[in-house]
């Protein structure tokens, strides 16, 4: 492999234009970049050929030519060069130069990154699984460069759904789904509360509460890698659902965290009763928002829904479900979590042998009917409908079509 050294990880200035050239490079031009990136005989050389590639874009066509020019297809392809590392290494560190410098010149570029055409996010993690160190550092360098440009918003809407698609697979290399796991901790963490400036507190704060509103899709993702074979993966996903839980703003569930944690790494019968008798043990006075559903649900609907389940823990179960409804006064939040205990709650009062359990069960069926709206049984009364994803994707359509006359470069009517 020619390439003898691995790419710095400081960050490198960004180039931008005012105005972009009226006249975009050609293929030919393009391509050459391209080519000296990839046949350059040292890694810095390759770095600088990548930058080179970034600072063309930046100052004509942007991010347009990401496909226009094929450079992501280009650099998938060099990534599953299997005979040559050297193909593989400077795939990467395209990479890398490209999210480091894109992002916050353009920011639509984080789409093409991360969702359009299916991203290009998982070649970079399984490159972190390389018998080539040097291909391993440049992975990890874009993966590096790629989350430090990325915004808030990209984070929450692009990166983690990306990662949760790689992770959903669970046919790559365990050193990828380490790292995908890696960068979701790294997300919770960025949004841990501290004593940044304004600017930067009010971008965590919005970090913070729209990942808080994604964890009921996380948090079972992150469970199952917690019991994954590989202790490398199961470590790594033990941290990241410690890092998640950061996101909970609760301090009546807060003291009853690593109980929780510890119920979900070694899921039996015992671990689960002492959940939740701790649970039933909690004065829950403050509001309940989706970050704490998400937790505690997958207990709540476990207990309730185990046929050996003795009737004082169930007992326990119905109690902590109605002191938790009570305090969940956002009815989108409990149609989102309430329905998944509804049925399981339902069961103890039809089926409990004690009278005291079904009674017990019958008031909290009566809190999650109120809590979700539905206390004349149609749950559309008085509900807003939500906005969908139809919705939206009309209202665009409509929006482009009306700017159309405006697009001046190629790739814009793509």
């Amino acid at each position: 492999m020619p390439h003898q050294i691995s790419p710095p990880t400081a960050p490198a200035m960004i180039v931008k234009s005012s105005s972009p050239s009226d006249v975009p490079p050609t293929q030919e031009e393009v391509s050459s970049l391209m080519n000296t990136a990839f046949t350059a005989q040292t890694s810095q050389q390759s770095l600088d050929a990548s930058y080179a590639v970034s600072t063309v874009l930046i100052n004509s066509v942007g991010f347009r030519g990401l496909r226009i020019y094929g450079i992501l297809d280009e650099i998938k392809k060099a990534a599953a060069d299997k005979k040559d590392g050297a193909r593989r290494e400077s795939a990467m560190n395209l990479l890398g130069a490209l999210f480091e410098r894109l992002p916050p010149a353009q920011p639509i570029s984080e789409i093409c990154f991360l969702v359009q055409a299916g991203g290009i996010l998982a070649p970079a993690l399984d490159a972190l699984a390389d018998k080539g160190t040097v291909v391993r550092e440049s992975a990890q360098y874009a993966l590096d460069a790629l989350f430090t440009n990325l915004s808030p918003e990209a984070m929450v809407v692009a990166l983690l759904p990306a990662l949760s698609r790689y992770l959903g697979k669970r046919t790559g290399k365990w050193q990828g789904t380490v790292g995908a796991y890696a960068l979701i901790a790294r997300m919770a963490d960025k949004a841990k509360i501290g004593t940044g400036s304004k600017e930067e507190e009010s971008l965590k704060d919005l970090l913070r509460e729209s990942m808080g509103k994604k964890l009921a899709g996380i948090i079972p993702i992150v469970d199952a890698g917690m019991h994954d074979l590989k202790s490398e993966v199961s470590k790594q996903a033990l941290k990241t659902m410690n890092s998640l839980t950061t996101l909970l703003s609760n301090d009546d569930v807060a003291p009853r965290i690593p109980l929780l944690i510890k119920t979900m790494e070694n899921p039996s019968t015992e671990t689960l009763q002492k959940a939740i008798h701790a649970l039933s043990q909690t004065t829950f006075v403050a509001i309940v928002t989706s970050p704490v559903l998400a937790l505690l649900t997958p207990l709540l609907e476990r207990s309730l829904n185990t046929p050996t389940t003795s009737q004082e823990v169930l007992r326990q179960t119905v109690v902590v479900v109605e002191n938790l409804t009570k305090l969940v006064h956002d009815p989108v939040e409990a149609r989102t979590f309430l329905p998944k205990l509804k049925p399981g709650v339902q069961g103890v009062k039809d089926r409990a042998s004690l009278p005291e359990v079904r009674e017990l069960a019958t008031r909290a069926l009566n809190v999650i009917k109120k809590a979700m709206g539905d206390d004349d049984g149609n749950l559309a009364s008085g509900q807003i409908a939500p906005t969908t994803p139809a919705d939206v994707l009309q209202f665009l359509d409509k929006t482009v079509d009306v700017r159309r006359d405006l697009a001046g470069f190629p790739g814009d009517d793509e």
